[in-house]
C-alpha cells in the first residue's frame, strides 16, 4: 500500500467551514513530471524525458477527486531507467540552497529489492522511518555552510584537533547523517574557526563599547611544550545592566617572557585591539614578575591612559597566587617528613596483607578515627595535606604496627609528628582559602578581605621559636606583608564599598592586626577613599540611564510635586543669598554615605544591586562603587587552585589558531551567541524529501 505524500505535507488548520484549498505541490518529483489532462475525470503524470504516464487523479462517482501521490513517480526516479536525474549533481553544487532531490540510500534499495524478490511484501521499517518527521513543524533547507560552521564551534568548544574533519571515522558518520555533506579539509575548517572567532569577536566589542564605566584586565602566562610563553589577557568589568562580565580578551605570544617589556607589549595590544587605552582601570598579576618588568608596565601605562589614584589601583597580585606561593614554602619546608608519610602509607596499603592488619589493630586500639590512609597526587596540594592529616589521625597505629608487622621498621618518631601537625595547622588555612574560592569564581571583597586577615592573623601567632616553624613562617610572612602592601588598598575599598561594613570592618580588622598603629592605616584608607571620590567627582556623569534611570525621574517628579502651588518667580537671588549666608555644611555623598547605618547582614545582598538601586542617591559613589566592585581580587580557575604546577596549553594547541580558539571557545561559553544546531543541519532537509530526514 503507498503512503500518499499529502497525507504529510504541513497543512494549516483552519476554524472556518470552507474547505482549504489545494496547496501548491512541493514535492522535488514535479521537476521531472508534467500533469496533463487525459478526459474532463482524468489527469495524468507524465515524465519529462521518457514521456512515460502514471496516475494522477480521477473524479469518481460521488463527484469527489481522488489523488494517486507521488510514491509511485519516486520508484521511477530511482530506478533511473531513463536518465531523469541526470545532472543531479550539477545542480547541487549550483544551488547550496535548493531543497535536495531524492537520492536513494543504500537500506532503501536493499529494501526495494527484498520487496521484489517476495521475501517481503510489508512496508519494511526503514522505508517507515524514512517517511516519519520529526517533532519540528518546519525542517531547515539542508545548507553545507552551515554544517560547516558547526564542525568548526564543535572542535573549538572542546579543543578536538583540527586534523579530526580527515580522520576516516569522523567522515564515515558525517555520511551516515547526511550523504550530501562533502568532506572537508583541514584549511577549510580552520578558515571557519577564525571565520567564527572574527563574528564573535564583533558582538564582545559592542558589549565592551556600550560599558559604562573602565575596565579591570588580569594577565596570566602559560607555557607550550616548545617553551614559548603565551599570555592570556581577560577583561573584567561591569556592564550596563550592573552585570560583572568577564572576558578572555586576547593571548599574545611572548618568545622572551623574561624581557621587562613582555608584559608591557601584551597589554598594550590588548589595549589597542579593543580601544581601551583611557578606561584601564586596574592590572591583576597571577603570576611572579620581577620589579623592573613591573615598573616598565607602569610608565608604559602612565602614557596613554590617565591614572587613577596616582597608580595605587594599577598594579595587583591575586590573592590565590600569593597563597599558592606560601603553600609551596611549607611543603618545600616540610619536604622530608612529608615524604616519610608518604612512603609509610605506600608500605600499608600497597603490600600484600598489610591493609588488612592496619585495620585490625586499629580495630584492637580502638581508634576512634573513620578516615582511610592513601597516597596523594603531587601536583595538586590538596591531596598531600588530606593525606598527612589522615595519616596524623592514625599515629598510634603507625607506632604499634611492629607488634603485627615485625619487619616493619620506619615508624615515624614523636618528632615527626610533631612536624606533622604544624604543617597541617599551617596547610589548614590556605586549604580553608582556597576552597572558598573554589566554590566561589568570583567571590566578593569581603570574603577575600577576611580570609587574608585570618592567615596574616594565624601566622602572627606562630610559634617562631620552634626550628622547624621557622624554616617556613618567615618566608610566608614576607609573601603576605608584600601582597597587603601592595594590594590591601585595594582590597580594603573593596570592603567600604559594601554597605553591611564600610569602615567599620576595617577598623575592626586593623585594631586586630597592627595594634596601636592601627589608626594610621585606617587613615590610609580613608585619605585614599576620599580621594578616590574627589577624582570621580570631576569626572562628568554620563547621559546614559546608568546612573539616573527612571529613579532620577520619579526623585524630579516629587520635587515638583513638592513645591505645591509656590511660585518660582524672583526667588533665584533669594537661592543665592541662601548660598552666600548660610554656615551650614553641606555632607558630601561619601560621607553621608559612610555615616548613614550599615545594612542587614541577615540576607545575601547583591552588593552591585544595591547600588544599582542607589545611583540616584549616590551618583558619583555609585559610578565609583561599580568600577571598584569590578576589580578581580582573585583570578586563578577553580580548577587550578590547587595546583602545585604552572598551567600548560593544550597539546592540540597551534600558535597560529590559538588565539582565535581560546577566546571564541570563552565567548561561547558566555552564551552570546545563538545554540548551535550540531548535528541537526546535518540531517534535515525540505520537507519534500523525507529520504534525507532521520528520527532520534
Amino acid at each position: 500500500m503507498e503512503i500518499p505524500e499529502e497525507k504529510y505535507q504541513l497543512t494549516p488548520v483552519e476554524n472556518n467551514a470552507k474547505p482549504a484549498r489545494r496547496r501548491k505541490t512541493k514535492s522535488h518529483v514535479w521537476k521531472y513530471f508534467t500533469v496533463e489532462s487525459i478526459s474532463p475525470e482524468c489527469k495524468r503524470a507524465f515524465c519529462n524525458t521518457c514521456r512515460k504516464s502514471f496516475a494522477y487523479s480521477m473524479v469518481q462517482e460521488n463527484g469527489g477527486s481522488k489523488v494517486a501521490g507521488t510514491s509511485h513517480l519516486k520508484r521511477h526516479l530511482e530506478k533511473g531507467t531513463c536518465g531523469a536525474t541526470a545532472g543531479l549533481d550539477n545542480n547541487i553544487e549550483g544551488d547550496d540552497h535548493q531543497a535536495t532531490p531524492y537520492t536513494p540510500s543504500t537500506r532503501t534499495r536493499a529494501t526495494a529489492n527484498k520487496n521484489a524478490s517476495g521475501a517481503s511484501t510489508g512496508v519494511s521499517e526503514s522505508r517507515k522511518r524514512r517517511y516519519r518527521s520529526p517533532s519540528s513543524a518546519y525542517l531547515a533547507v539542508f545548507n553545507p555552510d552551515v554544517c560547516r560552521q558547526d564542525i568548526a564551534r564543535m572542535i573549538i568548544m572542546h579543543d578536538y584537533p583540527l586534523d579530526m574533519v580527515e580522520h576516516p571515522g569522523f567522515q564515515s558518520f558525517v555520511q551516515s547523517l547526511q550523504p550530501q555533506f562533502g568532506a572537508v579539509s583541514i584549511d577549510t575548517i580552520q578558515g571557519e574557526c577564525v571565520s567564527s572567532y572574527l563574528s564573535e569577536k564583533q558582538k564582545v566589542m559592542r558589549l565592551i563599547d556600550a560599558m559604562p564605566g573602565r575596565v579591570c584586565l588580569s594577565l596570566d602566562m602559560r607555557m607550550s611544550r616548545n617553551s614559548l610563553a603565551y599570555v592570556f589577557i581577560t577583561g573584567h568589568f561591569t556592564d550596563s545592566n550592573w552585570k560583572t562580565q568577564k572576558w578572555i580578551l586576547n593571548v599574545v605570544l611572548e618568545p622572551y617572557p623574561d624581557s621587562h617589556n613582555a608584559l608591557s607589549h601584551a597589554v598594550a595590544c590588548c589595549l589597542s585591539d579593543w580601544r581601551l587605552e583611557s578606561k584601564l582601570l586596574s592590572l591583576t598579576l597571577n603570576h611572579p614578575v620581577p620589579e623592573a618588568g613591573l615598573e616598565n608596565l607602569r610608565s608604559h601605562l602612565c602614557v596613554k591612559n590617565p591614572l587613577i589614584l596616582k597608580g595605587q589601583l594599577l598594579l595587583g597580585q591575586c590573592i590565590s597566587h600569593t597563597f599558592t606561593a606560601m603553600v609551596n614554602d611549607i611543603l618545600s619546608a616540610g619536604g622530608d617528613i612529608i615524604k616519610k608519610i608518604r612512603d609509610n602509607i605506600k608500605y600499608v596499603t600497597t603490600l600484600e596483607n598489610h591493609g588488612e592488619k592496619f585495620l585490625h589493630l586499629k580495630e584492637q586500639l580502638q581508634v576512634p578515627s573513620e578516615v582511610h590512609l592513601f597516597l596523594d597526587d603531587k601536583s595538586q596540594w590538596n591531596t598531600t595535606y588530606q593525606m598527612l592529616v589522615s595519616a596524623s589521625e592514625l599515629q598510634e597505629v603507625f607506632s604499634c604496627l611492629d607488634t603485627v608487622i615485625p619487619e616493619y621498621k620506619e615508624a615515624p618518631t614523636m618528632e615527626d609528628w610533631k612536624q606533622v601537625e604544624s604543617l597541617c595547622t599551617h596547610l589548614r588555612s590556605l586549604f580553608d582559602a582556597m576552597n572558598l574560592l573554589v566554590s566561589s569564581p568570583s567571590p566578593p571583597a569581603i570574603t577575600l578581605f577576611q580570609e587574608g586577615f585570618r592567615i596574616q592573623t594565624t601566622i602572627a601567632c606562630a610559634a617562631t621559636g620552634d626550628p622547624f616553624i621557622g624554616s617556613f613562617i618567615k618566608s610566608m610572612q614576607e609573601k603576605i606583608d608584600k601582597y597587603w602592601k601592595e594590594c590591601g588598598l585595594i582590597l580594603a575599598i573593596s570592603v567600604v564599598m559594601d554597605p553591611r561594613f564600610k569602615m567599620k570592618l576595617v577598623e575592626f580588622s586593623f585594631s586586630k592586626l597592627f595594634g596601636e598603629e592601627s589608626p594610621l592605616y585606617v587613615k590610609m584608607v580613608d585619605d585614599g577613599l576620599h580621594e578616590l571620590f574627589e577624582e570621580y567627582v570631576s569626572l562628568p556623569l554620563p547621559p546614559s540611564p546608568a546612573y539616573g534611570g527612571d529613579h532620577g525621574n520619579i526623585d524630579r517628579a516629587e520635587e515638583h510635586n513638592q513645591g505645591g502651588n509656590i511660585s518660582e518667580y524672583g526667588l533665584a537671588d533669594f537661592d543665592m543669598y541662601i548660598m552666600e549666608n548660610t554656615t551650614q555644611q553641606f555632607k558630601s555623598e561619601i560621607d553621608q554615605y559612610l555615616d548613614e547605618n550599615l545594612e542587614g547582614r541577615g540576607s545575601n545582598l547583591d552588593v552591585l544591586e544595591w547600588w544599582k538601586q542607589k545611583r540616584s542617591k549616590y551618583p558619583t559613589m555609585s559610578k565609583m562603587a561599580r568600577d571598584i566592585l569590578s576589580i578581580p581580587v582573585s583570578t586563578t580557575l577553580p580548577e587550578s587552585m590547587f595546583s602545585t604546577k604552572p598551567r600548560e596549553l593544550s597539546p592540540n594547541a597551534r600558535s597560529e589558531t590559538l588565539e582565535p580558539f581560546v577566546c571564541t571557545k570563552d565567548w561561547l561559553q558566555h552564551g552570546l551567541t545563538e545554540d548551535f544546531g550540531g548535528l541537526e543541519s546535518l540531517v534535515v532537509s525540505d520537507l519534500s524529501n523525507p529520504a534525507l530526514k532521520v528520527e532520534f
